[in-house]
C-alpha cells in the first residue's frame, strides 16, 4: 500500500525551523493547539520533534520568564524523544507500529527532505475500515 494516501503535506503541517526560538515554537503549538510540532532545518531536513513537555521542563530547570523565551534557540531544549521519521516506501505494518508510539509520523523523501506527516488518527481510521470488512 502506498503510504502517501495518508500523508498530510508539509504545506499543511504546522512546523518550526531549528533556528527558531523557544517562544516561536510555543506560539506555533498554541496557535494550532498541538502538543508537539516537527522541527526542520532550512534545507528541509527533518531534525526532530519539540513537545510542550520538553519546553515545560526546559523552562522549569532554567527558571525562565516569558521575556527570556525569545533568547533560547529551540535546539537548546532537551527532547525526551523524537518522533522517528519514515521513508515514503515504508510498509503499513511499520507505520502502525510507529503510530503506537507517537501521535504523528514524519515522512521524508529519498533525500531525507521532510515532506509531511501521517497522523495516528488516519491510520486508526484505515485499520477500523478494514476490520469492518
Amino acid at each position: 500500500m502506498n503510504i502517501l494516501f495518508f500523508l498530510t503535506p508539509k504545506r499543511e503541517v504546522a512546523h518550526i525551523h531549528d533556528d527558531n526560538s523557544l517562544e516561536k515554537a510555543l506560539c506555533k503549538m498554541e496557535q494550532f493547539q498541538y502538543s508537539a510540532v516537527p522541527m526542520i532545518d532550512r534545507k528541509g531536513h527533518y531534525v526532530g520533534t519539540i513537545t510542550e513537555g520538553d519546553a515545560m521542563w526546559y523552562i522549569r530547570h532554567h527558571e525562565l520568564w516569558k521575556e527570556d523565551l525569545n533568547e533560547v534557540p529551540v535546539t537548546k531544549v532537551n527532547r525526551r524523544m523524537d518522533n522517528k521519521a519514515v521513508s515514503i516506501d515504508v510498509d503499513i505494518e511499520d507505520l502502525v507500529a510507529a503510530a503506537m508510539m507517537q501521535n504523528f509520523i514524519p515522512v521524508v523523501d529519498d533525500d531525507e527532505i521532510f515532506i509531511g506527516i501521517i497522523k495516528r488518527k488516519d491510520i486508526i481510521e484505515y485499520c477500523f475500515r478494514h476490520m469492518k470488512k
